[in-house]
């Protein structure tokens, strides 16, 4: 198995963000997803910028993925969507299924992103069809599941999984950070640059529930599956996907990387640089927030 790095979901600025890709040229990932996939008012980097940083990634020597934004709500959205699909050097992951249209017209290979939401051997299938090349599961699907879904897996396509960072959950036209600010969508003032790892939401008794990042919601543990690579090794998946932080990811990448060689106390790197409490519930089928080890503490 090799490790991708994940589009960055969180709003930096734009000193951040090239910072952050700079040092991304030394990291030991296959590959680097680049892109804003979550709210088209999140343009300190435009289209051109996040090309010209695909460009320096792959003169490092990484597969570089171009990732579309998952919910197209205008007509500039979609004008920024074809020249992406247009543009031909890069491989796209497709976010929605508008993008998988346009690239499949196109005659391009793409991935395909866990928010179209395959959960059948059927759409996987079709998918493969349209030319998926590599498809990512949602978030929220089991090892059990995912090993049935498997057994149907068309030829030529790999499978990559969410190994790592706060769970992608929903996105809504609303954003829910402007509102926390009392502010309208279209003037938000762009808070999330307040947030770089998002606004963490509490319920009444104070315990965490999500986090807000924006028209995104997450989950407020940080989802690993640092302690599953054997069964995902037998399933056959090919990439863990790590979702960027912004502090200390080349340590969440060194730890995946000890894992891999089998390092026993990969694990306990991992939690000293983890920006919330542990979570792989989904993967067992439980509940999301729930932890394999304190189950069996």
């Amino acid at each position: 198995m090799n490790l991708s790095l994940g589009p960055l979901l969180y709003y930096w600025s734009r000193d951040d963000v090239l910072a952050f890709y700079d040092e991304a040229k030394h990291w030991p990932v296959a590959r680097v997803y680049l892109g804003e996939s979550v709210c088209s008012r999140r343009h300190l980097l435009r289209l051109p910028d996040w090309l010209a940083l695909a460009e320096q990634l792959a003169a490092a020597g990484k597969e570089v993925v171009l990732s579309t934004q998952t919910l197209v709500e205008s007509e500039s959205d979609l004008k920024t969507l074809r020249r992406l699909v247009s543009d031909g050097r890069f491989l796209v992951e497709a976010n929605e299924w508008g993008a998988v249209r346009l690239l499949s017209g196109a005659g391009a290979p793409f991935i395909a992103g866990s928010t179209l939401n395959v959960y059948n051997p059927e759409t996987l299938g079709a998918l493969a069809e349209l030319g998926a090349r590599r498809w990512l599961p949602p978030v929220e699907m089991s090892h059990a599941t995912l090993a049935s879904l498997l057994e149907q897996v068309p030829d030529g396509m790999e499978t990559e999984v969410f190994a790592y960072g706060r769970l992608p959950l929903a996105y809504s036209a609303r954003c829910f950070t402007a509102r926390h600010y009392n502010l309208p969508k279209d003037d938000c003032q762009f808070r999330c640059l307040d947030h770089p790892d998002g606004l963490a939401l509490a319920t009444r008794e104070g315990e965490p529930f999500l986090t807000l990042n924006g028209i995104q919601t997450q989950s407020a543990g940080v989802y690993t599956l640092i302690g599953e690579l054997p069964a995902l090794r037998n399933l056959g998946v090919v990439s863990l996907r790590l979702s960027p932080q912004s502090r200390h990811m080349e340590r969440v990448i060194d730890a995946f990387r000890a894992a891999l060689a089998g390092e026993a106390r990969a694990a306990e790197k991992l939690a000293r640089v983890m920006p919330g409490p542990a979570v792989d519930g989904y993967w067992h089928g439980q509940a999301g927030l729930d932890h394999s080890a304190a189950r069996l503490a």
